[in-house]
């Protein structure tokens, strides 16, 4: 497991060219990530974000702050995703657990998650980003449910896995085929929240225990997941 690490950016804004190598060193990061592993040389990131190394260890003193911030930014954009959805969701509940699902295909160059093979950590702001999906996700489910357009038993944890998966890598396959294949798979998972004719599911685990699970996982640094 990832510990957690001072939080960085929370002093005077950012001059634009130091936001820009800012942004960069975090695309940079995100990409090697997936690649290597959370291990990867902290100079290649820099090499791929077109800075040097003085200017990556300026924005993230040590490796433990690049990658608690992708942490942090990656929940962050699955909270506004669920903000974005519940806002549309009594109008079509459906459409919006939809829209949710392609916006995080998407955007799924930014997911840098345990459950897609990032790495866990224990930094108070990405516990407290992770905290706050849940419930939204659940509001979200039982408008669906009250306007009988979903089937009674999914839940959050069903929706939180299901983007998991369609937003994996799939290095092999080019980008836009990997595209198609995610979202064909999102449609596939919108029909079966269908109730008409709908088979009972098996038990779920619940978001506490999906939690639980990864947080309890002794993750070494260098961990690809």
């Amino acid at each position: 497991m990832v510990p957690s690490a001072p939080r960085e950016g929370s002093g005077p804004r950012l001059r634009a060219d130091a936001a820009r190598n800012r942004a960069q060193v975090l695309t940079a990061a995100r990409t090697a990530f997936r690649e290597l592993g959370t291990a990867a040389p902290l100079d290649e990131i820099a090499r791929r974000a077109g800075v040097n190394i003085a200017t990556l260890y300026r924005r993230f003193p040590d490796r433990i702050s690049l990658i608690r911030q992708v942490v942090v930014d990656a929940f962050d954009l699955v909270l506004q995703a669920a903000h974005s959805a519940l806002a549309t969701a009594q109008q079509d509940p459906l459409a919006a657990i939809e829209g949710f699902l392609l916006h995080l295909v998407d955007e799924r160059d930014m997911l840098v998650l345990p459950l897609i093979g990032g790495p866990v950590t224990d930094d108070p702001e990405a516990t407290e980003l992770q905290l706050q999906i849940e419930p939204l996700l659940e509001e979200l489910l039982a408008l669906a449910r009250a306007q009988g357009v979903i089937r009674p038993d999914a839940t959050a944890v069903d929706l939180i896995t299901t983007a998991a998966l369609a937003c994996r890598p799939l290095p092999y396959l080019p980008a836009e085929q990997a595209t198609a294949l995610a979202r064909r798979h999102v449609r596939i998972f919108l029909d079966g929240l269908h109730p008409e004719g709908a088979r009972p599911l098996p038990p779920s685990i619940t978001h506490e225990d999906l939690r639980t699970h990864l947080h309890g996982r002794p993750d070494a640094e260098g961990e690809r997941g």
